[in-house]
């Protein structure tokens, strides 16, 4: 019987892009989240005492700014050394040999597979365990050859592992590097295809075992739930089993709340705080950083869209009461929908109904959306970069992006005019 780790995108320093802007935002916590779940990774070798580790690629984020992320590598590495378990790892898309212009002497329990073709020689062969590690590395950053056909036959008598950092045929999110069909890795007859490149963890097939860890550290709110690595454990009848082991130190979560039904702030502030206290059930003792998303057919639509940032900070300031600092709101998302029957102003036959009559017109038809879109043309070239860009930029160039824009100002221009018709 043998056990080892397979682990993946570990994105050592990844820059932390625009969290900076957030009020509040744990900053430092995130930034050395991805060495602390290295630490955890090599504290859940020594444990088990496995035989092996396996990286499947993206040790780094692209070339260092310094060599001190090289460096706690290096560290890291040699606590492994010093408890005798050799690893074996592979370059993948972010650390690929033309991205890599530094680089440091690793302790020698790490064997980092060559870019070239991963002939029969270049493989790793653990003799004493009856195993074999095929891979190859990446030699560039957008590699889009079908890595996997260069892998070599099976060796007889040993339990073969291909390590391989790929797409495979398609990811939602990841860039389609190295692709090639599971059909293809099962005609190599391994026994355990160790995959990196997803950040999501998932077992592709079970005969054989193909399996991608997900990265070790969440990074950004499309990383959420548990993050870290699979301990993997091959009886002495060649069985193999497979247990998650977490390993991050702060996590991202999404919040979705319901508000149909609800008439008060209050109310809303009752069910956020219901959801949010879900999360410190399911995920104790780790910092959150969430997004909530308040979601239904409400009367508070129009009072939500009107004023979101005050709600919005109503909310942050709940969420680090509610769990003692624990909780972090990264963004807030009012997706509601105001209720069919009770809109005053639709039925308005003066000017308010008149405009609230426009803008229904315009989200229906795409031609007025990109007539639009054109007339703010000279007002985005006098915006500054950062509010044309990134999660939040104003950079609507679909129908779609068009559309939520004018649901975000309806309710604000209704709720304007209102309170000027009420004095």
């Amino acid at each position: 019987m043998f056990k080892f780790l397979h682990a993946a995108d570990l994105h050592l320093d990844s820059p932390l892009k625009g969290l900076e802007r957030y009020d509040g935002a744990p900053v430092d916590e995130i930034r050395g989240a991805t060495r602390r779940a290295l630490q955890n990774l090599v504290a859940v070798a020594i444990e088990q005492q496995v035989q092996f580790v396996l990286i499947a690629g993206d040790v780094y984020d692209g070339d260092w700014k310094d060599h001190n992320t090289g460096l706690f590598f290096v560290s890291q590495m040699s606590r492994l050394r010093a408890a005798d378990i050799p690893v074996v790892v592979i370059s993948g898309n972010h650390d690929a040999a033309n991205k890599m212009t530094k680089s440091l002497p690793l302790p020698d329990n790490v064997e980092w597979l060559s870019h070239t073709k991963a002939v029969s020689s270049k493989s790793k062969i653990l003799a004493d365990l009856g195993v074999a590690v095929h891979g190859r590395s990446f030699a560039k950053a957008a590699e889009m050859e079908n890595l996997a056909r260069l892998y070599p036959e099976r060796k007889k008598e040993l339990f073969n592992i291909g390590l391989l950092h790929t797409s495979l045929n398609g990811a939602a999110g990841h860039e389609p590097y190295a692709p090639c069909e599971v059909a293809e890795l099962q005609q190599k007859e391994y026994d355990y295809w160790a995959l990196g490149h997803v950040h999501t963890r998932q077992v592709k097939l079970e005969h054989p075992w193909i399996v991608y860890p997900g990265n070790i550290q969440g990074r950004q709110i499309r990383e959420t739930g548990a993050k870290g690595c699979y301990l993997v454990t091959v009886d002495d009848h060649g069985t193999t089993s497979l247990e998650f082991q977490p390993l991050d130190v702060f996590r991202w979560e999404v919040c979705r709340v319901d508000v149909a039904g609800l008439t008060t702030g209050d109310d809303l502030l009752e069910q956020v705080s219901s959801g949010l206290s879900r999360l410190l059930t399911a995920h104790p003792d780790l910092p959150l950083a969430v997004r909530i998303q308040i979601v239904g057919e409400s009367t508070l639509h129009d009072r939500l869209l009107a004023e979101p940032v005050n709600w919005t900070n109503d909310l942050r300031a709940a969420a680090l009461d509610d769990s003692n600092g624990r909780i972090w709101l990264e963004k807030v998302e009012f997706r509601t929908t105001p209720p069919q029957s009770s809109d005053r102003a639709a039925r308005d036959d003066g000017p308010i109904g008149e405009l609230l009559q426009f803008f229904h017109e315009l989200q229906e038809d795409d031609t007025a959306l990109q007539e639009l879109n054109s007339e703010l043309d000279d007002l985005r070239r006098k915006l500054p970069e950062e509010l044309l860009t990134g999660d939040q930029g104003l950079a609507f160039s679909s129908p779609e992006q068009r559309r939520a824009l004018i649901e975000e100002i309806r309710p604000f221009l209704l709720n304007r005019l209102l309170k000027g018709n009420d004095r």
